[in-house]
């Protein structure tokens, strides 16, 4: 027994056993009622969840004679065949660990974060890994999806990302949930491209101090950028809202999608004024 479990002891320069090769398995996120439906939509339209991806969906009846709510859904996003031939590298899990660092004289968005949630611990944002960012990026801005960057190439690490506006609807305080979305090992044609796309340079050193700079700005200003428009998000829960989830169809769907694009497109628009 006692060689077995050192046998089993990670060490810091040796392999680890393999109860230790964690993996994503999935995550929980906690929306507000006003967010839930709209939100039902955008995995639907933006993340290519099809109807046999939705896993599950449970209801309750609360009060008698109230009808069911929507407590929960989960769906499944990305392609399960993909990820047995991923290489053992695409397969980690990497959890970035932060602290508000600033002299508590000094302002801080991760402070600020932490006390609006009454919390000691919040996730920040779920990155996603695929296989071609830049046409997930197009596809997303044709869909009135805000970004908060560029697509930008890691100066440390192979890879390529970019990072969502924040998931809260109008009105309400920033939340401090937002998506990244990566691309590892681009090949150098992509990265050429990528060069050429962006106008501007975003990174100051690194890409952590690049996005902490960033959220900083934001906070400090008093304007976060939001997920979706206020406008668009308003648009959406004008026709989802009144709906039970279960009742969201195919049809409402289309139109979901279609009115992301054509907000899209008329935000494109100079002589539009959207937002």
């Amino acid at each position: 027994m006692t060689q077995t479990a050192t046998a089993q002891t990670p060490s810091p320069s040796g392999h680890r056993p393999a109860f230790l090769n964690f993996q994503v398995d999935h995550m929980t996120l906690l929306l507000d009622p006003k967010m839930y439906n709209v939100s039902y939509a955008i995995f639907r339209t933006l993340f290519g969840a099809g109807q046999e991806d939705i896993l599950y969906e449970k209801r309750k009846e609360w009060a008698k004679g109230k009808g069911e709510t929507s407590m929960t859904f989960a769906v499944r996003i990305g392609a399960d065949q993909a990820s047995a031939q991923q290489a053992a590298a695409l397969r980690q899990t990497i959890v970035a660990v932060v602290q508000p660092s600033e002299p508590e004289s000094q302002p801080s968005h991760v402070r600020d974060m932490l006390e609006g949630h009454s919390a000691s611990a919040h996730w920040q944002h779920i990155a996603l890994r695929t296989s071609d960012l830049l046409a997930f990026h197009q596809y997303a801005l044709q869909r009135g999806i805000n970004f908060i960057t560029p697509i930008l190439k890691d100066a440390d690490e192979d890879l390529i990302q970019t990072f969502s506006g924040e998931w809260f609807f109008p009105g309400a305080g920033p939340s401090g949930l937002f998506f990244e979305f990566v691309q590892r090992n681009p090949n150098p044609n992509l990265l050429k491209k990528l060069e050429e796309r962006n106008k501007e340079t975003w990174f100051r050193d690194r890409t952590f101090l690049g996005l902490y700079a960033e959220k900083e700005k934001e906070y400090r200003s008093g304007t976060v950028t939001p997920f979706l428009d206020p406008r668009l998000f308003e648009k959406l829960q004008s026709r989802l809202a009144s709906k039970k989830l279960w009742e969201i169809g195919e049809e409402d769907l289309r139109w979901a999608e279609g009115e992301m694009q054509e907000y899209a497109r008329r935000k494109k628009q100079p002589s539009t004024q959207e937002g």
